[in-house]
């Protein structure tokens, strides 16, 4: 049905708090980043109206700590635009702190806990090689 493939790749070792923390985060990314993918708004029976939503499905990965940068680079291999949380950005509080310390930070030295991409759907599967469905 989708030519198209949105996933999000996380660390494995995060907390429960965490995953679901940088899986909203990322997904926000995506969204902003291919606004065409977000679909009508949703209304019930009694009229009340909800936010739009995806019209595409997401599949959330779990990746190692030896894994997430073969998957970062592979994304710049392939000039593949992705949300990218590192570690780094727990520590902050808004959006000027996490780009901030995110600046630091470079390809070979980031600590990468999350990476989500939308792309064609065989791109999306050699890129996030090595990662398994998230439990």
């Amino acid at each position: 049905m989708f030519d198209t493939k949105i996933a999000i790749v996380l660390r494995n070792n995060l907390t429960g708090w965490q995953k679901l923390n940088v899986t909203a985060f990322l997904m926000t990314g995506v969204a902003g980043g291919h606004p065409e993918i977000i679909g009508e708004p949703y209304k019930d029976r009694a009229g009340n109206l909800y936010n739009p939503l995806s019209i595409q499905p997401i599949i959330v990965l779990a990746a190692d700590e030896a894994t997430m940068p073969a998957i970062h680079r592979r994304v710049l291999e392939r000039d593949v635009t992705a949300s990218l949380f590192i570690e780094e950005m727990f520590a902050t509080g808004h959006d000027a702190a996490n780009r901030a310390v995110f600046a630091e930070f470079a390809p070979d030295d980031a600590k990468v806990v999350g990476i989500a991409l939308r792309a064609e759907k065989k791109i999306v599967d050699k890129i996030t090689k090595g990662a398994t469905m998230q439990h």
